[in-house]
């Protein structure tokens, strides 16, 4: 199993790259935004991967964060949704409108995306529900791990002198993903449900997307507070 690629991207077409790793090539089917936010060609890139495998297909699928290639993982595994409308749903969204989406049941967001129905959509979110925390969590962790040293690509084909390796950093996770992990977290350990947390963290990241983690926090606890 394939999971990631660190190479040179040596071209790209309407709904994939092709990316060289020391001499061979791969062909990586990715979704629109991701696409659009890739390297010019010639330079390095890193996308992780999922590799999907049948009788009379083996086809590589790219994402640029750890948390989008969950969801597509999960998305993928809701019955009716393959990896086409995956990546149509993520290219619409992203992995942070995706979390928002399933946490608050908004399954009008998830059917804006091409290809998906009203009641995949709804499907998506019944199914999905439960698993929104769990992966809104994720952005914490991954933030945290990203915090490495800048990729490079080295290419022993030609020698050093004529063409020296290249490097660029690593993509981080969004600011916005490390705080709603943040801060879904604290309301756990107030001891507030996954499901309840999630929805009100996604709530208060959609009406003030750039709060940060503590504000974030407030805003959640203010839509979980009692009302009345």
């Amino acid at each position: 199993m394939i999971g990631k690629l660190t190479g040179r991207l040596e071209y790209r077409a309407q709904d994939h790259v092709l990316i060289d790793v020391r001499g061979v090539g791969y062909i990586v089917y990715c979704s629109d935004r991701t696409l659009a936010a890739l390297p010019g060609v010639g330079e390095a890139v890193a996308l992780y991967t999922d590799m999907v495998v049948r009788e009379d297909l083996m086809q590589l699928y790219g994402f640029p964060s750890l948390v989008e290639k969950e969801w597509h993982r999960l998305l993928t595994s809701v019955q009716g949704v393959g990896a086409k409308v995956s990546l149509a749903i993520l290219g619409a969204l992203g992995p942070d409108g995706v979390s928002r989406a399933i946490a608050l049941g908004d399954w009008a967001a998830v059917k804006a995306a091409k290809g998906v129905g009203p009641k995949t959509a709804q499907r998506i979110v019944l199914d999905l529900k439960d698993k929104a925390p769990g992966v809104m969590a994720m952005g914490g962790t991954v933030a945290d791990a990203m915090d490495g040293p800048a990729l490079e690509v080295i290419e022993d084909a030609e020698p050093a002198a004529a063409k020296p390796s290249r490097k660029t950093a690593p993509k981080k996770p969004s600011g916005a993903a490390a705080a709603s992990a943040g801060a879904l977290s604290a309301l756990g350990n107030l001891g507030y449900g996954p499901s309840d947390a999630a929805a009100a963290v996604a709530e208060a990241a959609a009406a003030s997307p750039e709060a940060d983690e503590p504000e974030l926090i407030r805003a959640a606890l203010r839509l979980l507070a009692p009302k009345g």
